[in-house]
């Protein structure tokens, strides 16, 4: 595993921790098509975001983009997560309407 995977998942995993501790779920989206998030944030009071996590500075793929954006013009939230810091404020932008 290189050290950008790793540092990818360190984040996926920090992401989880911090999804379980406001009470909800962070489950690995695997839908058997390609450029969809990694994961669907459920958190109480009705609220689901997506989140595609990436290693430090690195940008989602032309068919994540296209998949993100099919996700908002559905009304929901989608957010790109490579720094452990962004973590609280995609939680709270999910929390809140």
């Amino acid at each position: 595993m290189s050290s950008l995977s790793k540092r990818e998942s360190f984040i996926e995993k920090k992401l989880v921790q911090e999804v379980k501790k406001r009470g909800g779920l962070c489950e690995k989206w695997i839908s058997g098509t390609s450029g969809w998030p990694d994961r669907i944030v459920i958190l109480p009071a009705g609220k689901i975001g997506f989140v595609e996590v990436k290693a430090p500075g690195k940008e989602p793929r032309p068919l994540q983009v296209h998949r993100h954006k099919q996700l908002r013009a559905l009304g929901y939230k989608v957010y790109v997560l490579d720094q452990e810091s962004q973590i609280g404020g995609i939680l709270d932008g999910i929390q809140t309407t």
